[in-house]
């Protein structure tokens, strides 16, 4: 049974929350969205490509990514733990799809192997503690015995050149994680993991590693017309599915199983709900 749950991204931060929306608006160019992230405020062009998206709109936060080689980059924080940049952005277009658990346009391109560097050195950030590390071991072992169309390799070492996921260590003190959705057929390249998560069990930072690396394959918040798991009030669908699409043979509505909600309790196992697993298997 859930109890008290935790903003994936957050914990006392003023990163906000997680979730994601609605239909077709305008787009915008690279210069307008550059020209926005440098601002204090989101524009209402840069809100209005996310609304079209279907990714929420509410809260959007301008935050910095912190970077492997410990510089920062400017990105947009939408539904607590997503970074998506104005390049990314302007990238992702919605799709037609008719085929919700729920996953973005953007998908990783399959078969294929992915590789994923847990980071063990300095210069950056930090290195994952042994209790992250034992936790990411723990998820990629999870993802490997689903036999999909992705296989997933898994090293702890400082060869960022070999990393198509770098796994590493943000030392902001937070709960949480954050990562990114695929672009070009690829996975997102980074998830940090905040330094917070080392008060939870392993089976809450597995859970928390899983759900990130979740995010970099193109899969979104199982919950996220409703953020029910955050302890918002459950609403019907509230927003056109058209970007984010529903996956065949998983429920429309909240499932307390998933791996993929939006928040998490503190006494998570780690482990695939029923409803992942198919998602999964259905994309890959």
């Amino acid at each position: 049974m859930k109890f008290k749950k935790l903003l994936l991204a957050i914990f006392t931060v003023s990163l906000v929350s997680v979730s994601c929306q609605q239909e077709d608006v305008e787009t915008t160019t690279p210069d307008a969205e550059a020209e926005a992230i440098s601002q204090d405020k989101v524009s209402k062009a840069v809100l209005a490509k996310l609304e079209a998206l279907n990714l929420n709109t509410e809260n959007v936060e301008i935050s910095e990514f912190l970077l492997p080689d410990g510089t920062k980059k400017q990105t947009f924080i939408i539904e607590g733990d997503i970074a998506i940049d104005a390049e990314q952005l302007d990238a992702m277009q919605p799709g037609n799809i008719t085929s919700k658990q729920y996953r973005t346009y953007n998908l990783v391109s399959a078969p294929r192997t992915i590789n994923i560097v847990g980071w063990t050195g300095t210069g950056f950030g930090q290195n994952l503690t042994q209790k992250q590390r034992d936790a990411l071991q723990a998820a990629v072992d999870n993802y490997n015995e689903l036999n999909i169309g992705l296989t997933f390799t898994l090293e702890f070492s400082t060869n960022q050149a070999a990393a198509d996921i770098l796994v590493f260590q943000n030392p902001n003190g937070n709960a949480g994680g954050v990562a990114g959705f695929p672009s070009r057929g690829n996975p997102y390249g980074f998830v940090q993991i905040f330094s917070g998560m080392e008060q939870f069990s392993l089976g809450t930072n597995t859970h928390v590693m899983a759900h990130e690396i979740g995010h970099t394959l193109g899969l979104r918040h199982t919950d996220w017309f409703t953020r029910q798991s955050c302890g918002r009030p459950s609403f019907g669908e509230l927003a056109n599915p058209s970007g984010a699409v529903h996956i065949p043979g998983t429920p429309f509505r909240l499932d307390p199983d998933s791996i993929m909600l939006s928040c998490f309790s503190a006494n998570e196992d780690g482990e695939f709900g029923e409803n992942d697993v198919v998602a999964l298997d259905y994309l890959y």
